[in-house]
C-alpha cells in the first residue's frame, strides 16, 4: 500500500538544515500559506456537514471528535473551548483521543492503532449523533474502529483528511480532504496537516454554534462569565447591544443572576429575568430566536 501524501519528502526543503535559522522559518511559513488554498476547496461539505451537527444538537444529540496524535489534541482543544465561549452544555461536543488522557501532554505508544479502543469509545453513540473522525493520513486505525461503529449505530460519520483517497474515507458521509501535500520536516503532521485540522475545526464548531444562536451578531453573548474579564465583556456586550448605560448594564446583569444570554432577553423583551429565561429555554438556548418570540 502506498504512503499517503503526508508522509512524502518534498524535494523543495531537502536543503532544510542548512539555510540557518532565518531560513527554516520562511521555509516553514511559505508553507503555511498554502493552506488556506488546500482548506478552501472543503467549505461546501464542511457546511453539509455543520448543518448535520446543527440538526443532531438541536434535536437532543451529540457530537464527537475522534484522533490520535496532533489531529487528535487539536480535536481535544476545540472542544474544550466550547463551553467557556459558548456556554455549550457538558457531553454535546465531546473529544475522543486515542490514548486517553494522558495522550494529551505525552505520546502513548500503539494507542493510534487501537481499533477496538476506537470502537470502545464510540460505543454509546446513536442514529442521533456525529461522529467526526481527524487523521492526517486518512488511515489511523483507532479513528477507523471509531468511524465503523457510530455508523453501525446509525450515527452521521464524518472524517478530515490530507491525503487524497483516504483509506478510511468509505466511513464517511461526510468526507473533506485538505491536500496539504509533503511536510516541510517530512512526515511532521503537526505541520501543515494540524493547521489545517485546526481550521477546520475552528470553523466547523463556530459555525454550529452561530446555527444554534449562541452568538448575536458577531458577540459571543453566551460566554460564560467565570473570571473578573470576562464579567467585565459581558457588562459591556450588554450595554453596546442594549443601549443601556454601563451601571444599568451592570444591574441587568446581576438581575439575571450574571448570564448575559438571559439579561439580553430581558432586556431586549422588556421583561423580567425568569421570563427571559423560560423564552430560552423554549428557543434552545438561542438568544435570537427568545428575542424575536
Amino acid at each position: 500500500m502506498e504512503n499517503p501524501r503526508t508522509e512524502h519528502r518534498d524535494p523543495a526543503t531537502q536543503d532544510l538544515d542548512t539555510v540557518g535559522t532565518e531560513g527554516v522559518l520562511r521555509t516553514l511559513h511559505t508553507a503555511d500559506r498554502a493552506v488556506l488554498d488546500a482548506v478552501e476547496p472543503l467549505l461546501p461539505e464542511l457546511a453539509r456537514l455543520v448543518d448535520a451537527a446543527v440538526a443532531a444538537l438541536r434535536a437532543g444529540g451529540s457530537v464527537h471528535y475522534f484522533g490520535a496524535g496532533t489531529s487528535g489534541r487539536l480535536a481535544v482543544l476545540d472542544a474544550a473551548e466550547l463551553r467557556p465561549t459558548f456556554s455549550l452544555e457538558p457531553g454535546r461536543v465531546v473529544a475522543h483521543l486515542a490514548g486517553g488522557a494522558r495522550a494529551v501532554t505525552e505520546a502513548v505508544e500503539g494507542a493510534e492503532d487501537d481499533v477496538a479502543a476506537g470502537e470502545a469509545d464510540a460505543a454509546g453513540l446513536g442514529a442521533g449523533d456525529v461522529a467526526f473522525g481527524v487523521s492526517a493520513s486518512g488511515r489511523t486505525p483507532y479513528v477507523g474502529g471509531a468511524l465503523r461503529a457510530a455508523r453501525r449505530a446509525g450515527a452521521v460519520t464524518a472524517l478530515l483528511a490530507n491525503s487524497p483517497g483516504p483509506v478510511l474515507g468509505p466511513l464517511a458521509d461526510h468526507l473533506l480532504v485538505a491536500d496539504t501535500g509533503p511536510e516541510v520536516l517530512t512526515g511532521s503532521t503537526r505541520l501543515k496537516a494540524g493547521t489545517s485540522a485546526k481550521l477546520v475545526l475552528n470553523g466547523f464548531s463556530t459555525a454550529v454554534m452561530v446555527g444554534l444562536g449562541r452568538t448575536w451578531s458577531n458577540l459571543m453573548v453566551s460566554v460564560s462569565a467565570t473570571n473578573d474579564k470576562l464579567h467585565a465583556r459581558a457588562g459591556r456586550v450588554l450595554a453596546e447591544v442594549t443601549g443601556l448605560a454601563p451601571d444599568e448594564a451592570s444591574a441587568a446583569l446581576r438581575a439575571a443572576g450574571g448570564d448575559l444570554p438571559t439579561a439580553l432577553v430581558a432586556a431586549l423583551r422588556g421583561c423580567g429575568a425568569a421570563e427571559a429565561a423560560a423564552l430560552l429555554a423554549a428557543a434552545g438556548g438561542s438568544v435570537r430566536a427568545a428575542v424575536q418570540g
